[in-house]
């Protein structure tokens, strides 16, 4: 028989929930009911990268795009030689949030477990209790993180991926928001262990800070006292999970998406890589592109925003051939090759 008119497939219409239109809007309904207008947003957002302006003097750059991998829900790592910075950017980042932050110093001797935490057996209750690790936090600090052995950093691959542990079968959601930045040395390379793909693939972003100029670093000796003060508290948890929520909402033109994808396809064929970019890494710089616009106060995409994201985002993925890395020797290789693959994609207009 057939079906009835009353009961007739009719298209889903706006306003009621299907299974793909929940999956497509999971994170946006995860956020929690606060409402911001763009205005008030974009003050916010101000307030904050001013903040960390304070904490890191003359790295505008840097500063605007670790707040771009925070909005974009990503984990950043941080690399340049000793005293420029690192941890210094890492903890204003974090404080400057009203929530939970813990700082973990990497040492060859850590075991994955100081890292997500242990069952142990309490003789009193005679049952096992599982004890949280620093893990379980909205902000973790990962300093100097190649210098523990593989067995420990790979602890991270799941929080990092999936925000969650499991420990002894059972799994365990860590809170929200939650971010990694970690720091390493690239120069000092005694008794460190590098950080694999894998693991590397799984930050958003890789910085470099670099040496300030002459200016900046006059102001940096002269408030030395000030830099020391405790970062302001300028947004809390819910209202970043808000602004994390609003960058979905930022509109990317599919003109746009087939040049981040022209881009990865150059990185996957190009004479000098071993190994292009993952597709995780065309979502990174989509994800990326859509928080840079709403840092700036747009609620659109521009190709300027996929040029200048391309290299912090792309950069740490690839894999230098042997061939290339024993011709130049460089340590920004990487970098300038996503440089030089810019040149060779047009531009959409």
């Amino acid at each position: 028989m057939g079906k009835p008119a009353a009961q007739a497939e009719m298209p889903i219409r706006r306003g009621e929930f299907s299974i793909l239109a929940l999956l497509a809007q999971r994170e946006i309904m995860e956020a929690p009911p606060v409402v911001f207008d763009p205005p008030v947003a974009f003050a916010k957002l101000a307030a904050l990268e001013s903040a960390l302006g304070s904490a890191i003097r003359g790295k505008a750059e840097v500063v605007r795009l670790s707040l771009v991998c925070l909005l974009a829900r990503g984990h950043l790592l941080i690399e340049d030689v000793p005293g420029v910075g690192k941890t210094t950017l890492a903890q204003a980042l974090a404080r400057s949030v009203d929530s939970s932050f813990h700082r973990l110093q990497f040492t060859s001797d850590m075991l994955p477990s100081d890292v997500v935490g242990v069952t142990i057996y309490n003789a009193h209750s005679e049952a096992f209790e599982f004890k949280p690790g620093p893990i379980f936090t909205n902000f973790l600090l990962a300093d100097e993180i190649n210098r523990t052995t593989p067995k420990t950093q790979s602890a991270l691959l799941e929080a990092m991926n999936e925000r969650q542990v499991t420990i002894d079968g059972r799994s365990h959601i860590l809170p929200t928001p939650f971010m990694v930045i970690a720091t390493q040395n690239p120069v000092e390379h005694h008794g460190t262990y590098p950080l694999p793909e894998s693991q590397l693939d799984r930050f958003l972003m890789r910085l470099r800070i670099g040496y300030p100029d002459s200016a900046s670093e006059r102001d940096i000796v002269r408030n030395f006292a000030e830099a020391c003060v405790t970062a302001e508290r300028v947004l809390g948890a819910d209202e970043v999970l808000h602004l994390q929520a609003m960058v979905h909402r930022v509109t990317v033109d599919e003109s746009l998406v087939d040049y981040m994808l022209a881009i990865v396809e150059k990185t996957r064929a190009h004479d000098s890589l071993a190994l292009g970019v993952s597709p995780r890494g065309s979502q990174g710089l989509y994800r990326a592109a859509q928080a840079l616009a709403l840092v700036e106060g747009r609620d659109f995409t521009i190709p300027d925003d996929i040029k200048r994201l391309a290299g912090p985002v792309f950069a740490h993925r690839v894999v230098v051939n042997a061939r290339a890395a024993l011709a130049q020797r460089r340590g920004d290789l990487g970098d300038r090759i996503i440089e030089d693959i810019l040149t060779q994609v047009d531009v959409p207009l």
